[in-house]
């Protein structure tokens, strides 16, 4: 069975233990944007940074959350071509809407490509606006307690960059987060997605799959880190498997404010060969 069936298999047969765990959580149903959950009942600051594994936790309704990285760099050498990518900013904003839906709004503020061909001796620069993506994150069961979380993400990119950053395209998919909270303080969190992406050539569409899991503990006081690994199989012709290791660390400095940092690191020849970060969180 490859990773790709595997996943969603695993998604579909996780036990709910959490309805059968311990004490039924506060009935939050209630609170929306307008009626925001009182600080009192908020649940633990999950965001979706720093790895590539989303969380299933929305943000709470009526609260606010701001994760953006300081800055992201990106470096990769193939045939001959080298491309250095400075993405300065990026932020996804989100809005708790109702107990367990959140709105995302992501934008890529800042780009700064230079590729370099070895092979002609030409050098090309880009600079500008990256594209505009929006995501719905609905948590299926497990928002509020239980060893267990589930939810569904989908989104849609919208082609807002300039100087040809991006492939003038609008694409989307859909996310499925599963998170488990394992023996000894480890957590795991398991995705599979399905994007819907423009061709290289131009023209149709093609699938890919993503799949990753990502394993995550207290290492002393308030830091922890992570340890994560990456997969995406393209549909389209002549595409090749991209995987990377990720590591990082998070700080958690209050308990609305996380600092984190980490690393992916290609381990295939069609991903990126490294691409290090820093960022933050910061939930109101």
């Amino acid at each position: 069975m490859s990773v790709a069936v595997f996943i969603p298999v695993l998604l579909c047969c996780s036990v709910r233990a959490d309805e059968d765990t311990g004490k039924p959580p506060t009935d939050k149903s209630g609170y929306n944007l307008f009626n925001p959950t009182p600080l009192t009942l908020m649940r633990e600051l999950s965001p979706d940074r720093p790895d590539k594994t989303e969380s299933p936790y929305t943000v709470d309704a009526g609260h606010f959350q701001l994760e953006m990285d300081f800055a992201n760099y990106t470096e990769d050498n193939a045939d001959g071509v080298r491309t250095e990518t400075w993405n300065v900013a990026p932020v996804n904003l989100k809005v708790g809407v109702l107990n367990n839906v959140d709105v995302q709004f992501i934008l890529d503020d800042y780009l700064h490509v230079r590729t370099v061909d070895h092979v002609t001796g030409t050098t090309q620069t880009q600079s500008g606006f990256g594209d505009f993506t929006t995501r719905v994150k609905i948590n299926l069961w497990g928002n509020d307690g239980g060893p267990t979380a589930f939810g569904v993400m989908p989104f849609v990119k919208f082609p807002t960059n300039t100087d040809h950053l991006g492939n003038d395209a609008v694409e989307g998919g859909l996310i499925f987060p599963l998170a488990v909270k394992l023996p000894a303080g480890w957590d795991m969190g398991l995705q599979t997605e399905v994007d819907f992406l423009r061709n290289n050539a131009g023209g149709n569409y093609h699938e890919e799959f993503a799949n990753m899991v990502t394993f995550d503990h207290s290492i002393i006081g308030k830091l922890s880190g992570y340890c994560e690994f990456f997969s995406s199989v393209s549909t389209e012709r002549s595409a090749n498997w991209v995987g990377t290791v990720d590591v990082g660390l998070e700080y958690l400095v209050t308990k609305d404010v996380q600092l984190d940092c980490g690393c992916n690191i290609g381990v295939t020849h069609a991903a990126d060969d490294v691409n290090p970060f820093a960022g933050i969180t910061v939930r109101y």
